[in-house]
């Protein structure tokens, strides 16, 4: 049964004029570069002098097996720093910013998802049955997918959705929560634990709480839980992938669901209209009832 809610047009100008009404009780916006830094080494002069008289040294009186594992760890060291940093420059997420964290993610690479856009199989025995996005089809999104690193946390590192775009994306999201406050609740995402979550108070998927989806302050790109179906439409239309952890591991339980999906910062307002259709979608699987977005309440 659908709750119908006006989702008409919206223009450039009532977007930065919504937006701009709620950026009092939006959190700091991010202007962030999230920076992934190649493995390099710049050395001085009197560097090159000390390394050059270490290497002779070594030589001179290290075995060969011994030298060789010097030179091995020292590159190991230096491999493992600049991965690490990388690691803490995706910011805040659902793993802690600490080396523990950085080791942990590590130890979840191993059983991670080698293929992000070969959708998920359709469980026959899932409810809801189908996805709902073959209702109305999404449109192709435009130009190349961003780039897209990290496990947890997972981050664009190109193409950032407009501060306008993202501060009406969390006033879409806390109007639909009041709007349907007997069904739906605000709050901090039970995954990332940072950045708004939009949850079902009675879930048929218990994903996390109930989460439904959650946006990031850093780029603006979502997570969401989508039925095989829809989350296909979405990868093969370009506007999202799966999580690395949506594999299976037999060892243990991975710490998403199998249907878990990245959907990719809205830049205009057309594609935050996209966005908010996928979120529908999203609330579909979460709670099996279709409950339309009201976009920011224009007729």
């Amino acid at each position: 049964m659908a709750m119908s809610l006006t989702q008409a047009d919206l223009s450039t100008q009532s977007l930065v004029t919504e937006a701009s009404s709620i950026e009092a009780t939006s959190p700091p916006y991010f202007s962030v570069t999230i920076r992934q830094d190649s493995l390099s080494i710049t050395l001085d002069g009197s560097t090159i002098f000390v390394l050059s008289v270490s290497l002779i040294f070594c030589i001179q009186f290290l075995q060969p097996a011994t030298l060789a594992a010097v030179i091995g760890l020292a590159t190991a060291v230096l491999f493992v720093h600049n991965d690490y940093q990388n690691f803490i420059n995706l910011g805040p997420g659902g793993t802690p910013s600490t080396f523990a964290g950085y080791v942990r993610i590590n130890w979840l690479k191993l059983w991670a998802l080698r293929d992000p856009f070969e959708p998920l199989p359709v469980d026959p025995a899932s409810q809801p049955a189908a996805g709902v996005l073959h209702k109305k089809p999404l449109p192709y999104r435009c130009g190349p997918r961003p780039a897209v690193v990290g496990i947890a946390p997972q981050r664009q590192v190109n193409q950032f959705g407009s501060r306008e775009c993202y501060l009406a994306l969390r006033r879409i999201l806390e109007n639909h929560g009041v709007l349907h406050a007997e069904e739906l609740g605000i709050g901090t995402s039970c995954f990332e634990k940072h950045g708004l979550g939009l949850f079902a108070r009675y879930p048929v998927n218990n994903t996390c709480q109930g989460e439904i989806c959650h946006v990031h302050n850093s780029d603006h790109s979502l997570h969401l839980n989508l039925h095989p179906e829809d989350a296909r439409e979405v990868i093969q239309k370009g506007w999202g992938q799966r999580h690395p952890l949506t594999s299976r591991c037999f060892l243990f339980k991975m710490p998403v669901p199998r249907q878990f999906t990245m959907v990719y910062a809205p830049r205009t307002r057309d594609e935050l209209k996209v966005v908010c259709q996928i979120i529908e979608a999203a609330g579909w699987w979460v709670v099996a009832k279709e409950i339309r977005m009201d976009m920011l309440g224009e007729t």
